[in-house]
């Protein structure tokens, strides 16, 4: 488990996600891990599951950049934000797991994502992407057929990791 929290840590910061080690409140959303200020902070003995450090890091990506300081525990107190929600920090987190090589039981753990994460990854191995529309908007990827006009690889690849 550290190997793999490491691995996604490290690609946090050199994508230029804040991330680092801290004391986390028992009663943060989830074990181990919460948003600070645009910040992922993590206790690396609390942290259950790797992956959520992705599905937050994805929330901090999708938002415009003259707001992601504002983001803290509670999502709910940031500002309705076009293509910058739960499916899309899904779709940002799914495209990085890809880039990190990892399973997509990283990600969508049994304790995740309300219990559907067996669908989910049959959702996304199916090549059925919900969020990366979103992602697209904003220029962090491109969709096939767009992909192909400007010879980029599509979606699951990323154009840029954090919205301008």
């Amino acid at each position: 488990m550290h190997d793999t929290t490491q691995i996604i840590v490290d690609f946090l910061g050199s994508i230029g996600i804040p991330v680092c080690e801290g004391q986390v409140a028992a009663d943060s959303f989830l074990p181990g891990l919460c948003i600070r200020h645009g910040s992922l902070v993590y206790d690396r003995n609390a942290l259950r599951w790797p992956g959520d450090l992705l599905h937050e890091a994805g929330h901090i990506a999708t938002v415009p950049a003259a707001i992601r300081s504002l983001l803290n525990d509670s999502l709910d107190e940031l500002p309705s934000t076009p293509h910058g929600g739960e499916v899309e920090a899904t779709a940002w987190a799914y495209a990085a797991i890809v880039r990190l090589g990892l399973p997509l039981t990283v990600l969508f753990h049994p304790d995740g994502y309300d219990g559907r994460s067996a669908q989910l990854i049959a959702t996304y191995e199916l090549g059925v992407y919900p969020g990366c529309f979103g992602l697209a908007q904003t220029g962090m990827t491109r969709l096939s057929a767009d992909a192909a006009l400007e010879g980029v690889p599509a979606y699951p690849h990323m154009i840029r990791w954090l919205r301008e």
